[in-house]
């Protein structure tokens, strides 16, 4: 087994989660930081990162991480960390496609001796059951005598500037007793927070899946008193502030569920507990709840037009915000499409304004081109759907300017005053 002193290091994967990890790593000690996307590539080495994770300054501290999309620069690394997304597909199925890609690379260049520490999110089981036999195949080594695995799943929140990598306990886990201690102390060099090496890789794995579905059951059952709420005639918010005055209530608020992590990982659970024979009931129903949301704010808005007596067909709404939350660029499974789609199935054309969101990549992505600006009088719908500062920095005047003389200003976020606005989620 290597020591500390031997590790020579890779991370394959520069996303929100890896470029984060490369540059803190890359302060300590000589690092490769690798993705397939040259685009990227050589975005990170003129030193600027467009997800905005880690700012040009934090960049250039970096001294000894040097980028490549060339995969033969791997054979020089013994460890490489594995920090590709593992999205779901259309039919809400885990998508292993990028995380068995990245084995496979691996794999070409795995020599003995050598440790894969994978930090992507998957269902209990995946890293030993799916990606050790790739490398297994691709390699010609066999698990445990020749090479070892590790799991430590990531922690990033996207756009949180307060919770960072170093400042996060980090779950750690290995193959064997040696190779947990490996990458147990690898990541101490890194995280200030601390450590918590877990029993197992599985024990690990399951950590993090439930970390995400706990908040999103969380979330679905604010969102579930909100409809409630909303036929009572009764303020939700008011009702969560006041009962938040109790010192173990948890204050959850509800809305769009979306993002690689929250919307995703719950999926990866009940996928593997449908395959071992159980049905997953609580969390699906969280799920159904969370991913009706965005039909219901539509309807919402649409029975409020109709009580203006505003057209709804032919209409024209203002969507501000398309990320999957607020200052973040990130527009990964923003449920933000799921009121877009809604719409258009009334023949409504929608408008989307987003400082944050790079215009190219919404279209490329959604279809969806953002406009530069709102124009005033134009909107019989204003939807106020991602808290951004840029839009809680803006009055209620200059909103409502953007409306014509009738029009539905729906607040999900309660960035406005309640007497200010029409609807609230």
């Amino acid at each position: 087994m290597l020591d500390l002193n031997q590790v020579r290091l890779a991370v394959v994967g520069l996303g929100y989660v890896g470029l984060p990890l490369a540059v803190e790593f890359g302060k300590v000690r000589p690092v490769i930081g690798f993705d397939i996307d040259g685009k990227r590539i050589e975005g990170l080495t003129r030193g600027h990162d467009v997800t905005l994770e880690v700012s040009d300054e934090e960049l250039a501290s970096a001294s000894q991480l040097r980028f490549s999309a060339d995969h033969r620069e791997l054979t020089e690394a013994n460890v490489y960390i594995v920090t590709v997304p593992t999205p779901i597909d259309e039919h809400k199925r885990p998508d292993l496609r990028p995380l068995l890609s990245a084995s496979e690379t691996i794999g070409k260049v795995l020599k003995e001796g050598d440790v894969v520490i994978y930090e992507s999110t998957v269902y209990p089981g995946a890293t030993e059951e799916d990606c050790v036999p790739v490398l297994e195949k691709m390699s010609g080594l066999t698990f445990n005598r020749d090479f070892f695995v590790g799991y430590s799943p990531e922690r990033i929140n996207p756009g949180d500037k307060a919770h960072r990598l170093a400042s996060i306990v980090k779950v750690t886990s290995g193959s064997t007793a040696e190779a947990a201690d490996l990458v147990d102390g690898l990541y101490k060099q890194i995280i200030t927070a601390g450590t918590h090496k877990a029993a197992s890789i599985k024990v690990a794995e399951a950590a993090k899946v439930i970390e995400n579905t706990q908040r999103d059951l969380n979330i679905a059952l604010v969102n579930e008193l909100a409809v409630i709420f909303n036929r009572m005639g009764i303020d939700t918010e008011a009702v969560l502030t006041a009962a938040g005055t109790k010192w173990n209530f948890l204050p959850f608020r509800p809305g769009l569920v979306g993002g690689h992590c929250i919307g995703v990982d719950p999926y990866y659970l009940t996928h593997k507990a449908q395959a071992i024979g159980y049905h997953p009931e609580i969390i699906l129903a969280g799920r159904r709840i969370n991913d009706n949301m965005g039909a219901y704010v539509v309807s919402q808005l649409v029975k409020s037009m109709l009580k203006k007596r505003i057209q709804v067909e032919g209409a024209r709404i203002l969507i501000l915000g398309l990320t999957f939350k607020e200052n973040c660029p990130d527009t990964r499974n923003t449920r933000v499409v799921d009121i877009v789609r809604e719409l258009r199935d009334y023949n409504v054309r929608v408008d989307i304004y987003d400082p944050w969101v790079d215009p190219g990549e919404a279209q490329e992505e959604y279809g969806i081109t953002p406009v530069p600006e709102p124009a005033g009088n134009q909107y019989d719908g204003i939807i106020l759907a991602v808290a951004h500062n840029q839009f809680r920095a803006l009055t209620a005047p200059t909103i409502r300017a953007w409306g014509k003389d009738a029009f539905v200003l729906y607040d999900l976020k309660h960035v406005l005053p309640a007497e200010l606005v029409d609807l609230r989620l």
